[in-house]
């Protein structure tokens, strides 16, 4: 049993994984920095509470994205296995969180 554990955690990432990883937070990151120009251009009057919120989760967000190129590129030595897996869950943090910011300034 241990032998099979040992086995699959020092499988190697396919081919790729580590540029589209990097790729796909660059991309995320842009799109939230595009939102952000947007909304923070075209929203007047002063700030309300949860334009701080959304302002705090998007910076949350984007930390996170812009972690993931690090993380992913960390040099590991040959028995530790990659970093692709916490990469890819710093990713979809980011995407969510930067997605959960949109929604919350276009439903509130």
């Amino acid at each position: 049993m241990t032998s099979q554990i040992r086995e699959k955690s020092s499988l190697r990432a396919p081919t790729g994984s580590v540029t589209g990883l990097c790729s796909a937070s660059a991309t995320m990151f842009a799109v939230g920095m595009a939102f952000l120009g947007y909304w923070g251009v075209y929203e007047q009057g002063s700030w309300r509470a949860v334009d701080y919120l959304v302002m705090a989760i998007a910076i949350v967000g984007f930390a996170s994205l812009g972690c993931v190129p690090w993380i992913v590129t960390t040099p590991v030595s040959e028995e530790e296995a990659d970093k692709v897996a916490v990469a890819r869950r710093a990713m979809a943090l980011g995407t969510a969180l930067i997605w959960m910011a949109v929604c919350i300034t276009v439903f509130a």
